[in-house]
């Protein structure tokens, strides 16, 4: 092959000369033709290696019985390794065409060498990633931290593969380049201090996929709360609500503690939890007359009914004297009140049904007693939730005085006056 492009580079290079071209020219034809032979050359060898090699390996894995290859093929392992054939193909064929061009050849033989360096760089991290997608399947696995294992050895073969690269680049034996990365360590730290720690935080993050741009993340020490614009190795910028940006650093969110909102709005569901303070005064043993009232209400005739037998069938077996009111079983205003709410919520179009849907009290405070509810809405969108959590408490305060019921308040001055006014008339 050798002779063969030899000659014909000589034939060609004798014609120009003939023909009164001068040597730059010469060299120049020569050299472009060579490229265009090389470029050949890598074009069919990358054919035949996507084409026949890789459509084999593909059809192997599709009908071998075992199922962990199937990740190699998944993470595009393969895919990767391909690339290798047309590069060694160009290491083997410069040699022979460049004949006329040593010093080119050799710079076609480092950038080769390079390529391949990062073609298994990455084959191997995605090697790395298949592994831990099957060690996370496995029983004898489970609980273990996987995805810290593979990030250590993703870091070690980015830190090899870039002690190989270096090496190439200055002409150096790898051993040697590593050996001055030992003398130079404190003095790195101390430099790039900032620059090491983004790097590993930009390395968990994405291997984590802690947080994306787009996300809406809240960090209160850094008075951040809204969506994420942009993610590099040393910062994080945050376009708040109020349309103000805030910068994190990257390592930040490893060190530090964040809300990120991904999960509600993958799931499109939004946490209502806000409490009603009723006034502990107000809470009573359902009598007649509010159960005639309270037999009106739509949502509750049903509850009300099968709630009344029940307990009279209680309270006859166990002979309790239902004339004083503390004996046996019976009804409360917030009981039923509760229930209500509880309905309600059901048969709200607006209340995501497949998520949780709760009323309890929480522990009576000096403001009252606090009924909680807690649901979620089904329409994320900042305007939309609070018309909905507005709907909801707007419906449910009007709707307490028909149980007897008031909601506590703090007294403000007016009372205070109007109180002492109607003393004073006294």
């Amino acid at each position: 092959m050798e002779e063969m492009v030899g000659s014909f580079d000589h034939w060609a290079m004798r014609l120009m000369e003939d023909a009164g071209f001068e040597a730059w020219a010469v060299n120049a034809v020569i050299l472009t033709i060579d490229l265009l032979l090389l470029s050949i050359a890598f074009i069919i060898a990358a054919w035949v290696s996507r084409k026949v090699f890789l459509r084999i390996i593909k059809g192997i894995i599709v009908r071998s019985k075992n199922k962990y290859d199937d990740e190699l093929l998944e993470y595009r392992v393969f895919d990767q390794l391909a690339y290798i054939v047309p590069a060694v193909a160009v290491k083997y064929i410069s040699p022979y065409i460049f004949t006329y061009f040593p010093e080119v050849n050799v710079v076609i033989n480092r950038l080769t060498s390079l390529f391949i360096i990062v073609v298994l760089m990455i084959a191997v991290h995605r090697t790395l990633k298949a592994i831990g997608a099957i060690g996370e399947r496995l029983k004898q696995f489970e609980g273990k931290p996987i995805k810290s294992f593979v990030q250590v050895f993703a870091i070690i073969n980015y830190i090899i593969a870039f002690i190989f690269i270096l090496s190439f680049v200055v002409g150096r034996n790898p051993i040697s380049i590593l050996g001055a990365f030992g003398a130079l360590t404190a003095v790195l730290l101390l430099v790039f201090k900032d620059t090491i720690l983004g790097l590993v935080a930009s390395i968990q993050v994405s291997a984590n996929d802690m947080v994306r741009v787009g996300d809406w993340v809240s960090m209160d020490k850094y008075g951040a709360d809204g969506d994420v614009t942009e993610i590099n190795l040393t910062t994080i910028k945050v376009r708040n609500w109020d349309k103000t940006i805030t910068t994190v650093p990257t390592y930040a969110v490893i060190a530090d503690s964040f809300k990120n909102w991904r999960g509600m709005q993958a799931v499109g569901a939004r946490r209502i939890m806000r409490s009603i303070m009723i006034d502990i005064n107000t809470v009573r043993f359902v009598d007649d007359e509010l159960m005639k009232t309270l037999n009106e209400v739509y949502y509750l005739k049903e509850y009300l009914a099968t709630r009344s037998q029940e307990i009279e069938v209680y309270n006859k077996s166990h002979d309790f004297n239902v004339a004083i009111p503390v004996n046996g079983r019976r009804m409360t205003n917030i009981g039923v009140f509760r229930q209500y709410v509880l309905t309600y919520l059901q048969h709200n179009p607006n209340v995501h049904k497949g998520e949780t849907i709760m009323v309890r009290q929480l522990q009576p405070t000096e403001h009252g007693l606090p009924l909680q509810v807690y649901c979620f809405s089904n329409d994320i969108a900042w305007v939309n939730y609070e018309r909905i959590q507005s709907d909801i408490f707007d419906h449910l305060l009007a709707a307490i005085q028909h149980f007897d019921l008031r909601v506590f308040q703090d007294p403000s001055g007016r009372d205070f006056r109007t109180a002492l006014r109607s003393k004073h008339d006294e």
